[in-house]
């Protein structure tokens, strides 16, 4: 396998960087961009200790603008890109009698226009390449929607239903599109559950334990490979048997 050129956004928290650490440590070396926007001490400290093949871009996922401009800065360096996990999201739960217009509108933002932009940003660079994987990182949410995660729930299904959209409009042109559902994984948003919250949670996976951010990264990382050529339009839950 030839080193490839990959961008990860949302590289600043624990699946984010799970995925970039998965890319690094492919052979030959890869080149992995780290998209990041707050609190980017992680991605910091991944480039620093990766300094030959990981890179930080600033990169706003909301904004088409910015990833129109942040796919340019790695053309500049780099010439190519050949994949794209599309991994930036966020929570405002809450349930929708009381869940205010902004808490709404800023879940879709964060996670089904900002799919929607990444891609589109991408799509002429991998046309003209003929080849290309996006990986859209979903949710269980999204196939499973709990109660107070109207906003949440409906954005991760609108990435699937995207994800599996896109992937039959560019098939023919040798670029997949996959989309990976996690379930409880040992991420921040975990850890802000309460003791009995967790028992809970636990208590709905039948393999009885939480994933971890580095077997999610393995199923992107496959989705990505070259032998996953014929995969498109695939929807992979990484959940521990609970759906």
């Amino acid at each position: 396998m030839s080193p490839r050129v990959i961008l990860v956004t949302g590289a600043n928290g624990a699946l984010g960087q799970a995925i970039a650490r998965a890319f690094l440590a492919e052979s030959p070396g890869n080149i992995v961009w780290l998209g990041v926007r707050n609190n980017r001490a992680l991605a910091e400290g991944l480039a620093r200790a990766n300094a030959v093949r990981c890179r930080l871009l600033e990169l706003d996922v909301t904004d088409p603008v910015a990833w129109r401009k942040g796919i340019q800065s790695v053309l500049a360096q780099d010439q190519r890109l050949d994949v794209v996990v599309n991994n930036a999201g966020k929570h405002q739960d809450g349930l929708l009698a009381q869940l205010p217009e902004s808490a709404w509108q800023d879940v879709l933002a964060t996670n089904l226009d900002s799919t929607f932009h990444g891609c589109q940003a991408v799509l002429p660079t991998m046309i003209a390449q003929r080849s290309g994987r996006i990986v859209n990182i979903a949710s269980l949410s999204a196939l499973l929607a709990p109660a107070g995660q109207t906003n949440y729930a409906a954005a991760k299904a609108g990435v699937i239903a995207l994800t599996q959209s896109l992937a039959k409009e560019v098939a023919r042109i040798g670029i997949t599109v996959n989309a990976v559902c996690p379930g409880y994984v040992e991420t921040n948003g975990l850890a802000r559950l309460g003791e009995e919250e967790r028992k809970a949670a636990l208590a709905r996976v039948p393999m009885r334990r939480f994933g971890s951010p580095d077997e999610v990264a393995a199923a992107v990382r496959f989705l990505a490979c070259s032998e996953a050529g014929y995969i498109t339009s695939s929807v992979l839950k990484v959940d521990g048997g609970i759906l």
